[in-house]
C-alpha cells in the first residue's frame, strides 16, 4: 500500500460503484469521457471533494462556495444551482445505496472541444459533470505512524500566475513536487512560496506546533483548504493560540509537532521532514487534541443538519 495522507482501507464494494456522467449512471469500468474534453486536453476544469458522514455531506456550503468561486475565477458558467448539484450528488449516492464512510469527488470541465485547443470559444457542449462516490476510510495506521515530507524545489506560485486557492485540474506542478518527494524517499512534498516561506504540501495544508502555539502559513500562497479553515476555527473556539503567519524551515525543523490537513484524511501527523525528526517523532498531544476537536465539529455539524 502507498503510504500517505490518502491511504484508504481497501473496500471491494468500490468495484461495483455507479459513476454519474452528466446525470447518466455508468458502472465503474464503463465510465468514460471524450478525448476532446477540455479537462483532458488542457486541464480546463475544476473540482471538489466531500465526505458523506451518517447521510450528511459535511461542510457542503463551504465546498460549494469554493467550487462556485473557482468557476467564476476561470470564467466557467455553471448551468445549474447549488441546490441542483446537491440533488445530483444525492441521486448518485442513493443509486449506490451509500449512507456513510463515502468520499465524493465532483469534477466539472468546460466541455467538449471541436478540436484540440486552449480556446474556450471552440467548446461545443456545456460543462461535463462527473461525480465519483467511493467507500473510503482513512487508514488508522497512517494516522498513528505519521507521514514523512520532503521540501520540494517546486514553489507554490503567486496569485497572478496560478492562484493556489483555485481547485483546478491543472495540478502538474504539484505532481512534480510529489515525484521529487517520492524519489527522495518521503511520502509527500512540502512546498515553499515564492519568498521561501513555508506554504503548503502538494495535496494538503501544513501546520506546526511551537511551544503550545499552532502555526500555519498565510492564505497568500496556500490552498484554500476547508479542513484548514475548520482547524483554525476549532482553535479559536477552544482558546488554542493559532496564527496564520510567515515562517521558514528554520521554524519547521525546530517545531514540537507538525501535521497536515485535508478533506479525506482530516489531520495527519508529520513525524519527519527532510530526514529530520520533528519533535518526538510521533503523533503529538496537541495534534491528537485538535483531531478530537475537529471530529467533534463534524459530529456536531451532522447532528444539527
Amino acid at each position: 500500500m502507498v503510504h500517505g495522507t490518502h491511504n484508504a482501507i481497501e473496500d471491494s464494494r468500490n468495484n461495483d460503484i455507479l459513476i454519474s456522467i452528466n446525470d447518466q449512471l455508468f458502472p465503474r469500468n464503463d465510465a468514460k469521457i471524450s478525448v476532446f474534453d477540455s479537462g483532458y486536453l488542457v486541464g480546463d476544469g475544476i473540482w471538489e471533494a466531500l465526505r458523506l458522514h451518517h447521510g450528511v455531506l459535511v461542510f457542503l456550503d463551504d465546498h460549494f462556495n469554493r467550487l462556485w468561486t473557482s468557476a467564476a475565477s476561470v470564467g466557467m458558467y455553471l448551468p445549474f444551482s447549488k441546490e441542483e448539484l446537491t440533488a445530483k450528488v444525492m441521486q448518485t449516492l442513493k443509486a449506490n445505496k451509500m449512507t456513510d464512510g463515502v468520499h465524493v469527488r465532483i469534477m466539472v470541465t468546460r466541455g467538449i472541444k471541436k478540436t484540440p485547443s486552449q480556446d474556450p470559444r471552440l467548446t461545443i457542449s456545456g460543462p461535463n459533470v462527473v461525480i465519483i462516490p467511493e467507500y473510503k476510510t482513512a487508514s488508522k495506521d497512517s494516522k498513528e505512524k505519521g507521514i514523512t515530507l520532503f521540501t520540494s524545489t517546486i514553489r507554490r506560485g503567486s496569485p497572478d500566475y496560478l492562484d493556489p486557492r483555485l481547485n483546478c485540474h491543472s495540478k502538474l506542478h504539484e505532481v512534480q513536487a510529489l515525484i521529487q518527494a517520492i524519489q527522495a524517499g518521503a511520502d509527500e512534498a512540502l512546498m515553499l512560496d515564492i519568498h521561501g516561506f513555508v506554504s503548503t504540501c502538494n495535496a494538503t495544508n501544513f501546520f506546526i506546533v511551537n511551544k503550545g502555539e499552532v502555526w500555519t502559513s498565510t492564505s497568500k500562497y496556500c490552498m484554500n483548504g476547508i479542513t484548514r479553515a475548520k482547524v483554525i476555527e476549532v482553535c479559536k473556539a477552544n482558546n488554542i493560540p493559532c496564527f496564520e503567519k510567515d515562517f521558514s524551515l528554520f521554524d519547521v525543523y525546530g517545531a514540537d509537532e507538525a501535521f497536515v490537513t485535508g478533506t479525506f484524511g482530516g489531520l495527519t501527523p508529520v513525524v519527519k521532514i527532510d530526514g529530520r525528526q520533528i519533535g518526538e517523532g510521533n503523533y503529538g498531544n496537541v495534534t491528537r487534541n485538535l483531531n478530537r476537536l475537529y471530529e467533534a465539529l463534524i459530529e456536531n455539524t451532522v447532528n444539527n443538519d
